[in-house]
């Protein structure tokens, strides 16, 4: 058995909380949880792997806050800018580390991230672009795949109708941008500890989970802890919603550490 942490390095929608121009309550909030940089994460093992799941507009910044210097992999969730804007900052990695960055992302995001970097795969090489190692991943076929001593079981779950990729490692699921998950798909959460589930606000999207959607989700999988991520400025202040929540059910907040076993 071992162990792993998981650091939010982003827990806030596609426009980030503050937004801009915005005088509400939540976006002047002097408490730092209120702040919310755009949705990844940061997984370690205690063998040291480093695994970062997403790669949006704040990457860099976010990989300096965590003094971030090596890095294994990046999974994709999907091909959303604010999933994948960052991707060209693995540049500093692929210096450091002499290789090219290991991406992992299903069929659709992959197009996309052809679309979006198509200087880096032109036949004619520039020197300095970044360099990707693309795998592609499939939730149906794929039972898990491994990255060293990891296991990581690709989860299929509905952007609306976009097709998107959550992951479990060990007793630990990420999930984000959910709308809706096949049950073939929801029977790889079975057994889970520690969820992690977008939860966008208390209004219904056509796209996101609402608060009520993402804690339906938690009654049917029962795991001993659940964060919400990928959270909204129309949810509330940090303080106030927390002691709303049931008592297993947690606003995750930028920079917050929890840990699972694998």
């Amino acid at each position: 058995m071992g162990y792993l942490t998981l650091t939010f390095l982003g827990t806030g929608t596609s426009l980030g909380v503050p937004i801009i121009g915005c005088h509400c309550e939540v976006c002047l909030s002097k408490d730092k949880r209120d702040n919310r940089l755009r949705t990844s994460a940061l997984i370690e093992s205690d063998k040291g792997t480093r695994i970062s799941i997403d790669a949006g507009p704040d990457f860099r910044y976010q990989m300096l806050c965590e003094h971030i210097e090596y890095l294994d992999a990046v999974l994709i969730t999907h091909e959303h800018r604010d999933h994948t804007a960052g991707l060209d900052d693995v540049r500093a990695f692929n210096y450091l580390q002499q290789r090219p960055m290991d991406i992992y992302a299903n069929k659709e995001a992959l197009v996309g991230m052809r679309k979006m970097y198509y200087y880096v795969f032109e036949n004619s090489y520039y020197p300095g672009i970044p360099e990707f190692n693309l795998h592609e991943v499939d939730a149906f076929t794929d039972k898990s795949f491994r990255i060293k001593e990891l296991d990581i079981v690709p989860i299929k779950v509905m952007h609306a109708k976009l097709p998107i990729l959550a992951y479990r490692i060990g007793s630990l699921a990420y999930i984000t941008d959910a709308k809706t998950i096949p049950p073939s798909q929801e029977k790889k959460l079975y057994g889970v500890k520690t969820l992690v589930v977008n939860a966008l606000r208390e209004r219904e999207h056509f796209a996101h989970f609402s608060v009520k959607e993402a804690l339906s989700l938690i009654e049917r999988i029962q795991p001993q802890e659940a964060y919400f991520t990928h959270i909204s400025h129309e949810i509330g202040k940090y303080e106030s919603v927390e002691k709303k929540l049931p008592s297993n059910v947690h606003l995750a907040y930028d920079g917050l550490k929890i840990f699972a076993e694998y």
